[in-house]
């Protein structure tokens, strides 16, 4: 098992970075915000998942061990491989799923590409109890009441949306990360991020 890959980072594209490690470009798979944090020409250390295949050998890198770890037991689940995993550490943080399987969010679970109702059920009933207990106190996120704090529903709505009118989810990705700044923004004045004005600056930086 590779651990963790540490070395300048080379390039950066939607899909992942390439890290030099020793002489050699290792192309690492990450999502959105792992991604952001990334500058070309700079050192970068990623907590790494190395995925078999007959075909493919496909390194997973994150920002911290915690994504890694939720990244590793999603895939416990049935029907789960790593494109779904990455889809949940895309839409929701470490702590935001974890309060996800504890109070059984189906609304906030079906937020994630790739997970319809009758998934997200057979997900909440397979990983409850798997990825730990959530940090401090669990909202009850549902019937109107506060959602779990750090739970970004716009990210899974802006990905299906640029998916909807055509784009690859690998460049919806890649949007996703552009317009981080501009929600950040809005969460810290305490609004919601407004998914008209995101898609409309995913689109912008989609058609440079």
């Amino acid at each position: 098992m590779i651990s963790f890959v540490e070395g300048e980072v080379v390039s950066i594209a939607p899909e992942g970075a390439v890290v030099l490690v020793g002489g050699v470009g290792l192309l690492v798979h990450c999502n959105p915000d792992t991604l952001a944090e990334l500058t070309a020409g700079q050192a970068a250390r990623l907590h790494t998942t190395l995925i078999v295949r007959e075909d493919s050998l496909t390194l997973y890198g994150f920002g911290t061990e915690d994504e890694r770890v939720v990244f590793e037991v999603a895939q416990t689940a049935s029907g789960v491989g790593p494109r779904v995993a990455m889809a949940m550490l895309a839409t929701h943080r470490p702590d935001s799923l974890r309060t996800i399987f504890a109070t059984q969010d189906l609304k906030a679970l079906t937020l994630v590409p790739g997970i319809g109702p009758k998934g997200a059920q057979k997900l909440l009933i397979e990983l409850k109890g798997r990825l730990g207990d959530p940090a401090g106190k669990i909202p009850a996120g549902r019937g109107g009441e506060p959602a779990a704090p750090g739970v970004t529903p716009w990210r899974g709505q802006l990905l299906e949306a640029l998916t909807g009118l055509g784009w690859t989810a690998r460049d919806a990705e890649g949007a996703l990360a552009d317009v981080e700044p501009l929600a950040a923004e809005a969460e810290a004045k305490g609004e919601s991020p407004q998914l008209p004005v995101l898609l409309r600056a995913a689109l912008r930086s989609m058609r440079r």
